[in-house]
């Protein structure tokens, strides 16, 4: 079986959709070692980026928004000329079947999604049996099948929380790639009830895939986190927050229950923010430049996926009061590495970590204020949940990933198997109910 990806999650060195398409592909490919699995897209593919995926020292950011990289692309597709086709397998450490492609692209071939990929799934040999979008777009116009991720409909339900040339690309094509795929893969039940309630969607074609921490994140001996810690400039009392700087991260509400903190404790911890600064942080700033916690607030900017296991690993407590989510993965990320968590109670969240973290409302900064007192005044209540959360996050795995992903691929291809069965069934019974 010939399975075609979408490659352009890792064109550009971004996080988020990025790994869940690396990971996904290899898990993918180590399950099938006799079929090929082919990372496709019209512009090349960062091959360091696929070398660093799981290696210490990559720079990264998290959750960060990977529509920009899909509208990247389809116009640089869509401005080229020539560009000739390129296919290679990647580096040894990777599967021998897993490769990269990048289609020629002509005038023939502009407007990525409707023209040049459904041009080459239909010319390429061994011919694509099933192309998976994991970035919300799929290739129209062809009769391949197609199964299309949608992580969460943030960018409908949560508007203002997103610039708004990305909340009018989505509201224009999601429901096209919706309509258009053979089958749905969503990250949570929850985020399956919003794609069938807001986009007019049968449950039956939704396929519920969780994700999980990559393999990286693994608890650190404290002394081992040292050098790290002061390199960053990072304190030994400290609470993390890990996310792009965002308002649907919520880390307004972190910061004032932080403030209150500081107010009514005798307690100094640090406050660590380890992301990317993103969008719409205005009032954020002007928070944290009115207030006298500001000055106890470390904003790191991007760090290295083992500088970020290492600040999980020595941390009092992560916090992450995030108020929507299509997972959320830096709860299981933190918990995968010893880290006691205090985060939302939103429905996506409570899939993933159960009972293993301490749960507030996203928006109650009181809640939380109590929350992270208790965590940093009470080791047994800190240790409890340390160890909850590490057999929590053990539930989830990447190969446990690829293998549901696989098993909603050939949920394809036996409805089809299947209905073609009843073709003939039913052709042979007419002919026979004829006397022909």
């Amino acid at each position: 079986m010939h399975i075609g990806i979408d490659g352009i999650p890792l064109a550009t060195p971004k996080t988020g959709i990025g790994h869940y398409t690396f990971e996904l592909a290899q898990g993918l490919a180590r399950e099938l070692p006799q079929d090929e699995i082919q990372l496709i897209a019209p512009v090349p593919i960062l091959r360091e980026e696929l070398a660093a995926r799981d290696a210490p020292g990559r720079k990264v950011g998290t959750d960060t928004a990977e529509a920009d990289a899909e509208e990247t692309a389809e116009v640089e597709a869509t401005s080229a000329t020539s560009v000739e086709a390129t296919d290679a397998p990647l580096q040894s450490s990777l599967p021998p079947n897993l490769s990269t492609v990048q289609p020629k692209v002509s005038a023939l071939r502009k407007h990525w999604w409707t023209n040049g990929l459904p041009l080459h799934i239909r010319s390429s040999e061994p011919p694509v049996r099933l192309f998976h979008g994991t970035n919300y777009n799929i290739p129209l116009w062809n009769r391949c099948r197609t199964v299309v991720t949608v992580h969460d409909l943030s960018l409908l339900l949560h508007s203002n929380t997103h610039e708004a040339h990305l909340v009018a690309r989505a509201r224009r094509r999601l429901p096209t790639m919706v309509r258009f795929a053979t089958q749905i893969v969503t990250d949570t039940e929850a985020v399956k009830k919003e794609i069938c309630e807001h986009l007019d969607v049968r449950p039956e074609r939704v396929s519920v895939v969780p994700l999980a921490p990559r393999r990286v994140f693994r608890p650190v001996p404290l002394e081992e986190t040292v050098e790290t810690r002061r390199r960053l400039g990072v304190e030994d009392d400290f609470i993390l927050f890990v996310g792009t700087v965002e308002p649907r991260k919520n880390l307004i509400t972190l910061v004032r229950a932080f403030a209150e903190l500081l107010r009514e404790t005798d307690l100094r911890p640090q406050l660590v923010v380890a992301g990317r600064e993103g969008w719409l942080t205005d009032e954020l700033h002007a928070y944290l430049k009115e207030s006298a916690a500001g000055e106890r607030v470390l904003f790191t900017g991007y760090i290295s996926d083992e500088e970020l296991r290492e600040l999980y690993s020595s941390c009092r407590v992560c916090a992450y009061p995030s108020v929507y989510e299509g997972f959320g993965l830096p709860p299981l990320e933190a918990m995968a590495c010893g880290a006691p968590v205090i985060t939302s109670r939103i429905p996506v969240i409570m899939e993933s970590v159960g009972q293993a973290a301490r749960l507030i409302e996203p928006t109650d900064a009181n809640a939380l204020t109590r929350e992270l007192i208790e965590m940093l005044t009470n080791d047994g209540v800190r240790r409890h949940f340390s160890e909850a959360g590490l057999k929590q996050a053990a539930q989830f795995t990447w190969e446990r990933t690829a293998r549901m992903t696989l098993d909603v691929y050939r949920e394809i291809f036996a409805r089809e198997r299947h209905g073609e069965a009843k073709k003939i069934t039913s052709f042979v019974s007419e002919q026979l109910s004829s006397g022909t």
